[in-house]
């Protein structure tokens, strides 16, 4: 291949958003011109590669705009010190069929066993997938319906975060929240109903939502809407925090025996 077709393929690459390729060609070609490769095996490798890039490329944007606080796989979830988790259930969750229906998944349970690594977990599942995710804390949500109500913009976010097929709710409950937030709260979930999927995660038993949205009436009509199409995991155990401050502890006291015994 002469400099010229070679500087004009390199331009056409780079015009083509090709970078993968790019990278790879000049040691590629000359690895192929060596193995007396046909052009038919050259050409399927180098794209099958150029595919797989762009697909890591768009997962890890996909995370970037879902917004997750941590980056953990289910893959890296103890099951063993949560057994009040069906580990089965999870993996059925995982093969993503909820979202096929707009069903939703609520995980309750109290602070630090594992409910907003399930539900990023899953989250992350879904951006691999390419299906349009996105996470959000439930003080940030209410916070940013307010403002977009006080600017007169609530009908616009409303249908910003309607349009995902996967919205993370995380932590309801853990903040009181006010008559104005409950109906924008409601707002959003009467969106979502049937259309697309969301899960929750919260701290409080569903028979505490009264106390959370700070209306029965609207409280009732949330979980209506909530659970009618859904799956409900309620996490029994201790926390996955206090485990490893228990375990960080016992090394600690047991550092401090050694040395002792050193010095004695």
């Amino acid at each position: 291949m002469s400099e010229l077709a070679m500087e004009r393929l390199k331009n056409n690459l780079e015009g083509l958003k090709m970078r993968n390729t790019l990278q790879i060609i000049d040691n590629y070609l000359e690895k192929a011109v060596k193995d007396d490769m046909n052009v038919v095996d050259v050409l399927d490798h180098i794209f099958s590669e150029e595919a797989k890039s762009k697909r890591e490329r768009a997962y890890e944007k996909q995370l970037q705009m879902s917004g997750f606080p941590i980056k953990k796989g289910l893959g890296d979830f103890d099951f063993p010190f949560q057994p009040s988790i069906d580990k089965k259930q999870i993996d059925e969750l995982a093969t993503m069929r909820f979202l096929e229906n707009g069903e939703n998944i609520v995980f309750l349970g109290p602070p630090g066993v594992g409910k907003t690594h399930l539900a990023t977990a899953l989250g992350m599942i879904a951006a691999s997938h390419r299906v349009s995710t996105y996470y959000i804390n439930c003080h940030n949500l209410i916070e940013q319906l307010k403002k977009a109500h006080f600017e007169n913009r609530l009908p616009e976010k409303l249908r910003l975060l309607a349009k995902y097929r996967l919205l993370i709710i995380d932590e309801i409950g853990y903040l009181p929240m006010d008559i104005q937030g409950a109906n924008l709260f409601f707002q959003l979930i009467t969106r979502r109903y049937e259309k697309t999927s969301t899960i929750f995660t919260s701290n409080k038993t569903f028979s505490s939502w009264n106390e959370v949205f700070a209306d029965v009436t609207i409280a009732a009509a949330i979980l209506d809407r909530v659970l009618h199409h859904s799956t409900v995991i309620n996490i029994k155990g201790e926390s996955y925090r206090l485990k490893e401050r228990k375990e960080f502890m016992k090394q600690k006291q047991l550092t401090v025996n050694t040395l002792f015994d050193e010095s004695a």
